[in-house]
C-alpha cells in the first residue's frame, strides 16, 4: 500500500519530492507505473485529497501532462499521458476505438473456470459532477471481458460458511472500457476482486487487510499495447505488480508468474 506523502521526513526535515516510476518517455508521451491509492486527477468525490498523478508527474518532469485514459484510484499499473493535448487526444481515440491492448491481473474470491468471456452490459456510471437536475440516460451499454485463470490457492480459514477459503489470480482483457468494468464484471460472475470496497466481499477484504497485511484493491494494469501517436510504431509497455500485491504472489507461490 502506498503511504501518503506529507512532505516531512522521519527526522522532521523536508522530504524529497515524490516521484513516480517512469516506464517510457519521449518528446510526445510519457508512461508511468501508477501506485495504488493515487488519484489520476482531482475528483469532486475526493475533495480532501491533495495527491494526484498529474500534479506529481508534472513536478517530477517539469512539463505539463494530459492523461489519455484513467485508472481507478485503487488500481495500479500502466498509465499513459500525452505531453500536449493533441497527443493525449490521439491516444484517447485509440482507447475509444478499441485498438489498445489492455491486460490486467486481479486476485479474486473463489476458483473461476480456467478461462471464459463475461459478456454483460453495464449501465453508464457518471462522476458526481456530471449530474445536474435531471438524471441522465442510464441504458446499459455492451461490455465484454476475457479472463484466464493463472493460478489458484485454498487457505484453511473459514471466512464464509465453508471451512476453507479459495482465491485465484486472473489475467483480464477488457474489450470495452466501461467505468469499473472489471470490478463489476467479476462481481457479476460471483468472483469479486479482493480489496474492492464497493463490489467485493467485506469479510474477505478484512481478512487480507488484517492477516495478510494487504489493504489495497488487488487489481493492476500490467500491460498496455498501443500505436505511438506520431511514429505509428506499436509499443508494448509492461509494469510488474509490486508492494503487497507482489508479496501475496510470493506467499501463495505465484511469484514465478511475473
Amino acid at each position: 500500500m502506498t503511504e501518503p506523502h506529507n512532505g516531512i521526513g522521519q527526522d522532521g526535515s523536508p522530504a524529497p519530492p515524490e516521484e513516480l516510476p517512469v516506464l517510457y518517455r519521449d518528446e510526445h508521451i510519457v508512461v508511468i507505473d501508477k501506485p495504488a491509492n493515487l488519484l489520476v486527477h482531482r475528483s469532486e468525490i475526493d475533495r480532501h485529497e491533495t495527491r494526484f498523478a498529474i500534479q506529481i508527474l508534472r513536478d517530477q518532469i517539469g512539463h505539463r501532462v494530459w492523461p489519455a485514459h484513467r485508472l481507478d484510484r485503487g488500481t495500479s499499473g500502466v498509465l499513459l499521458f500525452g505531453l500536449n493535448p493533441e497527443m493525449a487526444s490521439r491516444l484517447g481515440r485509440q482507447f475509444e476505438t478499441g485498438t489498445v491492448g489492455k491486460r490486467y491481473w486481479a486476485v479474486v474470491r473463489g476458483h473461476p473456470p480456467e478461462n471464459g468471456v463475461i459478456d454483460h452490459p453495464l449501465s453508464r456510471q457518471r462522476d458526481a459532477y456530471e449530474f445536474s437536475g435531471e438524471r441522465s440516460n442510464q441504458e446499459a451499454q455492451p461490455a465484454t471481458t476475457y479472463y484466464r485463470r493463472l493460478a489458484r490457492t485454498e487457505l484453511p480459514v473459514a471466512i464464509d460458511r465453508y471451512p476453507c477459503s479459495r482465491y485465484a489470480l486472473l489475467e483480464l482483457e477488457p474489450l470495452t472500457g466501461r467505468r469499473h468494468q472489471l470490478r463489476r464484471h467479476l462481481k457479476h460472475i460471483a468472483h469479486p476482486i479482493i480489496g474492492d470496497a464497493t463490489y467485493g466481499k467485506g469479510r474477505h477484504n478484512r481478512y487480507f487487510a488484517e492477516h495478510l497485511a494487504c489493504q489495497r484493491l488487488l487489481l493492476a494494469c500490467v500491460e498496455l499495447s498501443f500505436d505511438h501517436p506520431v511514429s505509428g510504431v506499436r509499443l508494448q509497455i509492461k509494469a510488474p505488480v509490486s508492494g503487497c500485491f507482489a508479496e501475496l504472489l510470493a506467499r501463495f507461490g505465484w511469484n514465478e508468474l511475473q
